[in-house]
């Protein structure tokens, strides 16, 4: 097993890690993948378990790793080989998990990006939002846990919405008193959800109408496994008569350290063919 080529690729996030174990051999074949919500503990620590863990779990050393690559928050990461920029990472991932899409779209914790994309996953263009929280996933993650919900619940509660209620404030304080206001009245949850959606769902689709995004467009990142934010971006591009193909991917949330782990194996077998120096552990 070991005389196999791997790439191993960690995505640090401000909320969640994720890694993958690639086999890239032959045709990149995923091995073993894995997400950590970090909590109150140090990111440094839990990225080091998460890697010993995954090793451990396919009989594999630290040695036996052609790459390792981080992207995110890289510094976490004392033993990669090296580092690259997630915008690069979650544009190859997403072909790889998606191929023959043209724009992916990564929806992430503290913002959202449109990237468009070549065959091989090279960066065209890009827009993305302000880092204003109100448009993340980390909000919806603030206002599900003060409505008494899990994130893993909040997909399909807002498909359960009736006559949704969209937050007016543009910053995330502002959009957390109308979420306020809107308990007090007596909103129902499902459509508070649904409301938190849609509002989300317009930035992307402006997003998207800025980029002049092309079709097939596939979602990644933590707020792609959302159901509920992705019937709220498709009815909000029927809406605005933007046609497009939304895709998305159960392993959506790993597009990061998946790409990480596909561009490690190439940057590998490229300096091998120069017959450089591939490892700076």
């Amino acid at each position: 097993m070991n005389d196999k080529l791997y790439t191993f690729g960690i995505d640090v996030g401000g909320s969640y890690i994720k890694a993958v174990l690639l086999n890239y051999s032959n045709e990149p074949d995923v091995l073993d993948k894995r997400t950590e919500k970090v909590r109150k503990r140090n990111p440094a620590v839990v990225t080091e378990e998460i890697i010993k863990l995954l090793l451990s779990k396919n009989n594999l050393e630290q040695d036996n790793i052609a790459y390792l690559a981080s992207t995110g928050e890289g510094e976490m990461v004392t033993h990669k080989t090296g580092h690259f920029y997630s915008m690069t990472t979650h544009a190859k991932g997403g072909i790889f998990l998606s191929p023959g899409v043209k724009t992916v779209v990564d929806m992430g914790a503290l913002f959202v990006r449109a990237i468009k994309v070549d065959e091989k996953g090279k960066v065209l263009d890009y827009k993305m939002t302000g880092q204003c929280a109100s448009g993340s996933g980390q909000f919806i993650e603030n206002i599900s846990r003060y409505l008494g919900l899990s994130i893993e619940e909040v997909g399909d509660v807002s498909l359960k919405a009736e006559s949704p209620e969209t937050p007016s404030g543009i910053c995330a304080v502002l959009a957390e008193t109308d979420v306020i206001n809107m308990v007090s009245r007596g909103i129902s949850t499902p459509d508070i959800i649904k409301g938190i959606h849609l509002s989300i769902a317009n930035r992307v689709v402006r997003l998207l109408s800025s980029l002049k995004a092309e079709s097939p467009i596939i979602l990644t990142g933590g707020m792609a496994m959302n159901k509920g934010m992705i019937q709220a971006i498709d009815e909000l591009a029927k809406e605005s008569k933007y046609e497009f193909e939304l895709r998305s991917h159960p392993d959506a949330v790993y597009s990061g350290a998946l790409g990480a782990a596909l561009w490690g194996g190439f940057r590998y077998l490229k300096l091998k063919g120069k017959n450089e120096k591939v490892f700076t552990k």
